[in-house]
C-alpha cells in the first residue's frame, strides 16, 4: 500500500475545506470508504485514484507521493519531459526561460520575506555572475567580437568569476545561520503561495539534479 497517498489525500481535502461526507458524495463513494482510504485501511482501486486526481486538480503521481508537482505542465506552459534530446532549440529555449524566470521570481519574493539587504545583494551577486559567464560564452564564441566591454581578463574571467560565486553562496549561509533567518517552508506551502510559479521551480530542481548526476556518471566511467 503506497504510505503517501492517505495522508496526501487528507491534506487536499482539509486544504479545501471539505468534509468528509462531502468530498466521498462528490467522489461518489461512501463516507467510511473515503475515511478507510485516507486512514490508509483500505488500498484504492484506480478507477478512484484517477477521480481524486481530477477533483482535486492534481497528477496521479502528486496523490501518490512521486512528485511534488501538483498537476501535470503542459506545452503552452512548461512540458514536463525526461528528455531535452527530443526538443528542437527553440523549445528548450522556451522551457529554460520559463524556468529560470519564474524560479528567479520565488527566490526574489522569498528573500523580500526574509527581510535581510545583505542575504539579498549575496543571492544577486552570486545570480549575476552565473549569467555573466553565459553571457560572456556566448558572446566569445565570436572569436573576432571585441573584448573591450569587458574588464576582466579573457583567460581568467572563469576562474575569477566562479570564485566569486562559491564566497557569495558561503556568505549567504553565513548571513542566514547567524541573524537565524528562516521560512517555513514546503512544498505544499510552495505551491498553495507561488500558484503556477511553483511549477517551475519544482522542474527546475528535478533538471538541475538530473543533470549534476548524469554529470557524476559520466566523470565515474
Amino acid at each position: 500500500m503506497n504510505k503517501d497517498f492517505p495522508r496526501i489525500i487528507t491534506f487536499l481535502r482539509r486544504e479545501r475545506g471539505l468534509s468528509q461526507k462531502q468530498a466521498a458524495k462528490d467522489l461518489g463513494i461512501s463516507q467510511s470508504l473515503l475515511s478507510h482510504y485516507e486512514k490508509g485501511i483500505r488500498e484504492c482501486g484506480l478507477d478512484f485514484l484517477i477521480r481524486a486526481a481530477d477533483y482535486y486538480e492534481v497528477s496521479a503521481d502528486y496523490l501518490l507521493g512521486r512528485t511534488v508537482q501538483r498537476s501535470t505542465v503542459t506545452a503552452n506552459d512548461l512540458p514536463d519531459t525526461d528528455d531535452f534530446r527530443h526538443l528542437n532549440g527553440n523549445m528548450i529555449n522556451r522551457i529554460n526561460h520559463r524556468l529560470l524566470t519564474n524560479t528567479t521570481t520565488i527566490i526574489y519574493d522569498l528573500l523580500a520575506q526574509m527581510g535581510s539587504k545583505r542575504l539579498t545583494n549575496a543571492a544577486g551577486n552570486y545570480l549575476m555572475c552565473a549569467e555573466y559567464q553565459v553571457f560572456r560564452c556566448i558572446y566569445e564564441a565570436g572569436n573576432e567580437n571585441p573584448q573591450n566591454m569587458f574588464s576582466l581578463d579573457q583567460k581568467r574571467y572563469k576562474n575569477l568569476t566562479t570564485a566569486a560565486m562559491l564566497l557569495d553562496l558561503e556568505i549567504a549561509d553565513a548571513i542566514a545561520e547567524r541573524e537565524k533567518l528562516a521560512l517555513s517552508l514546503s512544498p505544499d506551502i510552495i505551491s498553495g503561495y507561488f500558484e503556477k510559479g511553483a511549477s517551475s521551480l519544482f522542474n527546475l530542481i528535478q533538471f538541475a539534479e538530473r543533470n549534476v548526476r548524469n554529470h557524476n556518471r559520466s566523470g565515474n566511467e
